[in-house]
């Protein structure tokens, strides 16, 4: 396989973007990554999409967002995997450059969120669970988490505050993000008393409805130096794995599986371990997941993500930093583009162009996006030359 390259990278602001349609959205973030890279066409797309028909109505991505962007006739495909869909279209364009097939592929990643009201987004979100088993008994997200959070907690001794730090960090870093949906602080307090969603899990532990894309052009090694624009970032490993979507069907609510297994093969590729890593960029869409998430990628032990988080070993300049873009809690998560975004702030992190939310000496960073409640799962290794 041939080395890949990040030669460019784009993203708009997230938030709540009544004004833009999701072509829009996609076609600002995909034209900002081409420029980024000095390229005006590419030999293929792939475009990250959750549910495109649901929120706005509009199957049929991949061509719809070629053609917005000039760029058909080039073969141009939308990929799902719930909220991994951004991460798994990563993994095939990597493939694709990789393997030789394309010299120049972009990835992006969409999502339109606002444009239904709250209980169109929930219906949307649901259709990541377990239709016949969970959804239909009107199990919504936030109580499926909720429901890990009191396992973790009824096993590991896990805290109401150690949950809470999460978003406490996380919005911390966050407040340095230009491109962050909720760029403020919060404290322990506000995010304990917000208004409960699915106990323990209050507003303040869940991550946002989200308008936004991003997007990413990936090319050869040789390409990047021909055109050499910036630093060299390469993607080392790729991984990724499935696992029940069921919560009936699961050995144990506290673990997941998949990113463990995700993260292994990536390792595995890229020559590395989890603690060989610098920083990490993983999916918070509550706060109980980014504790189960280092849990899986081992960074520590079952049951010690929360007093590590409590501990400061996942703050910016930490033992092992999560999440300095502000995480899905902060930045906001248009399900379709995060795992597209992740490999964007490592790509700014590894650059060292992240600003004030930049990690020292950072020359290795793991991106996990995953989907539903891990059912399914990605992992990116990225390093600079």
């Amino acid at each position: 396989m041939r080395d890949v390259a990040i030669i460019g990278i784009g993203m708009n602001k997230w938030g709540e973007l009544w004004e833009s349609r999701i072509r829009d959205l996609y076609v600002e973030s995909a034209l900002a990554a081409m420029d980024d890279a000095g390229v005006d066409h590419v030999d293929s797309m792939y475009v990250g999409c959750m549910s495109g028909g649901l929120f706005v109505g509009q199957e049929h991505i991949g061509a719809l967002m070629a053609d917005y962007l000039g760029q058909a006739p080039v073969p141009a495909t939308r990929v799902e995997s719930a909220c991994a869909s951004g991460g798994a279209a990563v993994r095939l364009g990597f493939m694709e450059v990789a393997s030789g097939m394309s010299d120049i592929v972009l990835v992006g990643g969409v999502e339109k969120m606002t444009d239904v009201d709250g209980g169109g987004a929930t219906y949307a979100l649901a259709t990541a669970a377990d239709q016949e088993y969970e959804a239909f008994h009107g199990v919504t997200f936030p109580a499926l988490y909720a429901m890990m959070a009191r396992a973790h907690m009824a096993k590991f001794g896990t805290t109401r505050e150690q949950l809470a730090q999460v978003a406490v960090k996380n919005h911390e870093n966050g407040s340095k993000n230009p491109k962050a949906q909720f760029p403020f602080k919060v404290t322990l307090e506000q995010v304990i008393n917000s208004t409960a969603v699915a106990d323990p899990l209050c507003l303040l532990d869940c991550s946002p409805v989200t308008d936004g894309a991003a997007a990413i052009v990936l090319a050869s090694v040789e390409t990047a130096k021909r055109l050499g624009k910036h630093q060299i970032v390469k993607i080392t490993g790729s991984g990724q794995a499935s696992a029940s979507i069921a919560y009936h069907s699961r050995r144990d609510l506290t673990f997941l599986s998949s990113t463990e297994k995700a993260a292994q093969a990536a390792c595995k590729m890229a020559g590395c371990t989890p603690s060989d890593v610098d920083l990490f960029e993983v999916h918070d869409c509550f706060s109980i997941a980014e504790i189960m998430v280092i849990e899986a990628l081992g960074l520590v032990e079952p049951g010690k993500g929360g007093p590590a988080t409590m501990a400061g070993a996942t703050a910016i300049g930490g033992e092992f930093p999560v999440n300095a873009s502000g995480g899905l809690k902060a930045k906001g998560h248009p399900v379709g583009a995060t795992g597209v975004a992740q490999v964007i702030e490592l790509t700014e992190q590894l650059r060292g162009d992240a600003g004030a939310r930049q990690v020292k000496n950072a020359r290795k960073g793991l991106a996990q996006n995953m989907g539903g409640t891990g059912a399914s799962a990605t992992v990116h290794i990225l390093e600079v030359e």
